[in-house]
């Protein structure tokens, strides 16, 4: 007859603190710089310029 052995092992984790629910929200509501950014610069510029090319 076989005997089965039970071991007991006890797994413990650390469990993160909960998120605080207020601070997601608020953190998709914070202000978008209000200047025009060098990339949108170049896109217009580049657009210009296929727009310049078509006319051709």
């Amino acid at each position: 007859m076989t005997t089965q052995r039970q071991h007991k092992h006890r797994l413990s984790l650390k469990l993160a603190k909960p998120r605080n629910p207020l601070v997601a929200p608020t953190s998709q509501r914070k202000a978008g710089s209000h200047q025009k950014s060098m990339r949108r610069e170049r896109q217009a510029a580049r657009r210009e310029i296929a727009t310049a090319l078509k006319e051709r």
